[in-house]
């Protein structure tokens, strides 16, 4: 340390006792360097411990949310044979309030372990592979002649 200092731009000197007692504080805080350098070691080793914590419990909560996700999930079975509805992807492009996104019905010929459906049109006989997370099971309305009717009579007194 020089004794000459810039304060607000002029140069100016410090008295020399108070320039000693700088030295001599500083010579003081820096004296035992092995006990600061101990210190800092075990600050950097706090800091990654609680670095390492966050991590952990980053980890959970994701796990707890992802299986709660999993929970509301409905899986959808698929079988050779069953009828089901395909989604139009495209309608997206020229959206009508009232027009709907599902094309169909079609076949299931077969299903594969990945998740992909082989379908068939009921109408051309066209087969393709679609994804299955595409497909929704088609429910048929009732008939008439499903129906069975029960006659009730009046109560009599």
């Amino acid at each position: 340390m020089s004794p000459i200092r810039l304060v607000f731009g002029k140069p100016y000197h410090l008295p020399v006792e108070l320039e000693y007692r700088a030295f001599w504080v500083v010579k003081q805080c820096n004296f035992n360097i092995d006990e600061a350098g101990r210190h800092r070691k075990l600050q950097l080793r706090e800091l990654e411990e609680l670095r390492n914590n966050s991590y952990e419990n980053s980890r959970i909560y994701k796990e707890k949310t992802k299986c709660f996700h999993d929970k509301s999930i409905t899986r959808k079975h698929i079988e050779q044979g069953h009828r089901v509805l395909l989604y139009h992807s495209r309608l997206k492009l020229f959206l009508g309030k009232l027009r709907s996104r599902w094309i169909g019905p079609f076949v299931v010929i077969k299903t594969f372990d990945h998740g992909a459906v082989e379908i068939q049109s009921e109408e051309t006989g066209q087969i393709f592979k679609v994804n299955g997370n595409r497909l929704k099971p088609f429910y048929e309305g009732f008939y008439a002649n499903d129906l069975e009717i029960i006659h009730l009579d009046f109560p009599t007194c």
